[in-house]
């Protein structure tokens, strides 16, 4: 009875579509992050919700805003996959900041506050410059930018993910 009313039917596709969509982007992160068993639990229920929705449209395809509300769905689904991403911020990251200044206190400093840090006098255009490389999980990636922009306003810095790493000083505490 649900499904006959036209605007309820737009309504569940949409809504199916943007968990489908979430799901889907949750389970590539996790792919991607090494994490085999999550991405396998969050498949079988991605393709479920995906087999549903997909068997509705395909069910009314006479109905073109049936096939809107999949594509308005899908594409809402995206930007809630990215945003929960975001909020997950799983796994590490490499930051790259060379300081203007060679000023050896910066280092200690981070090292304080618990960052991992490995630094070095590097040669620029202009002369000496401290180089340094910090590792850190990305959920602690924006208070890292802002403490580095507070000790150093025009401090160059480039973040990647690393893919993997072995040995030293964070090694212990990742495994964990």
């Amino acid at each position: 009875m649900l499904l006959n009313n036209a605007v309820t039917m737009i309504i569940i596709i949409l809504i199916i579509n943007i968990v489908y969509v979430t799901l889907f982007t949750i389970r590539m992160i996790f792919t991607l992050k090494g994490q085999r068993y999550f991405a396998a639990g969050v498949s079988i229920i991605e393709i479920i919700i995906y087999v549903i929705g997909l068997g509705l449209v395909l069910d009314n395809l006479d109905q073109i805003a049936n096939l809107i509300a999949y594509a308005i769905g899908y594409g809402t689904g995206v930007i809630v996959g990215m945003k929960i991403e975001e909020k997950l911020a799983l796994g590490y990251i490499t930051v790259n900041v060379i300081t203007k200044e060679y000023e050896p206190d910066i280092p200690n400093a981070l090292r304080d506050k618990g960052y991992g840090v490995t630094n070095w006098v590097a040669y620029g255009r202009e002369g000496e410059r401290l180089m340094m490389q910090i590792l850190t999980s990305r959920k602690s990636e924006a208070v890292l930018y802002q403490t580095v922009k507070q000790l150093d306003p025009k401090a160059f810095i480039i973040s990647h993910e690393p893919k993997a790493f072995f040995g030293g000083f964070w090694v212990k505490g990742v495994r964990k």
